[in-house]
């Protein structure tokens, strides 16, 4: 079988967690090698994502670590079983991968929690309020490149939808309710769409407001996005340049923090669903 081409982000993870495994072991890839009958640069490619494992190589690669825990194997040879192609795939030709890295993680996700100052999140905008964000991206883009990309966001809001829904924490800035893009009727559509959204029992919104205290922020959005076992966590920063994927120990620890204390000073959800209705009203 070829190397992989293009990994996945899933696939790239896995990868990075057997190396970390590895490491922590204190082996090389050469004596990891060796122990299974492969070359260090089976190893190697492995590690990068490119090549695949069965669920037993990996249990074999874990033991060979001298790995007990057995949940994070458990999550790992999950990771490594065949699946059969996610509906993000269809994208593969026409969208960035990042586009499909997060629409894969949210798929895979236990829980998710996010946090925007200036834009609605993307699991809860609306396809006029998505339209119109993707109308102002630098450089500009065409109609049916805006279309792909509003179409990938709409049905990325599956996941909040299925039979067995992650449970979803979004806080929102007062700041990102009052903005008006696509026009006031585009922006009370969405705050309306928010507030019904916010009545799930595994929605879960926060605002902060005008007049809260101080808190700390990243600067764009984050989504942090729970694993089956917390060592497979990943925080995603959002960015002009794109997406950044964090998932080494202390930032993990890091942005887990600083979403605590943006909630911190958060309205609780029914005063949080009040102060998106009174703004609706308004608009």
């Amino acid at each position: 079988m070829p190397p992989r081409q293009t990994p996945t982000a899933r696939q790239l993870r896995l990868g990075a967690e057997l190396r970390k495994l590895r490491e922590n072991a204190g082996l090389t890839a050469r004596e990891a090698g060796e122990m299974i009958g492969a070359n260090q640069a089976r190893i190697s490619n492995i590690e990068t994502g490119r090549f695949g494992l069965s669920e037993q190589r990996v249990r074999t690669l874990a033991h060979n670590y001298d790995c007990t825990d057995s949940a994070l194997v458990d999550a790992l040879v999950a990771m490594a079983a065949r699946r059969e192609r996610g509906w993000w795939e269809e994208y593969r030709d026409t969208l960035p991968p990042r586009f499909l890295d997060v629409a894969e993680m949210e798929h895979h996700a236990v829980a998710l929690r996010v946090a925007q100052v200036i834009n609605i999140p993307g699991l809860l905008q609306t396809p006029e309020h998505a339209r119109a964000l993707f109308r102002q991206v630098v450089p500009e883009l065409r109609p049916h490149e805006i279309e792909y990309r509003v179409s990938h966001r709409i049905k990325r809001q599956v996941v909040l939808h299925q039979e067995q829904p992650p449970a979803y924490t979004a806080i929102v800035h007062e700041a990102a309710l009052r903005m008006r893009f696509g026009g006031p009727e585009v922006a009370r559509a969405q705050l309306d769409h928010l507030a019904k959204l916010s009545e799930l029992p595994h929605v879960t919104l926060r605002v902060i407001p005008f007049d809260g205290t101080a808190f700390p922020t990243v600067g764009h959005g984050l989504d942090y996005t729970y694993g089956p076992v917390p060592a497979l966590d990943t925080a995603q920063l959002d960015a002009a340049h794109g997406s950044e994927l964090i998932d080494s120990v202390a930032q993990l620890a890091k942005y887990r923090l600083i979403l605590d204390r943006m909630q911190e000073v958060t309205l609780e959800p029914g005063a949080s669903r009040d102060l998106i209705h009174r703004i609706a009203q308004d608009t």
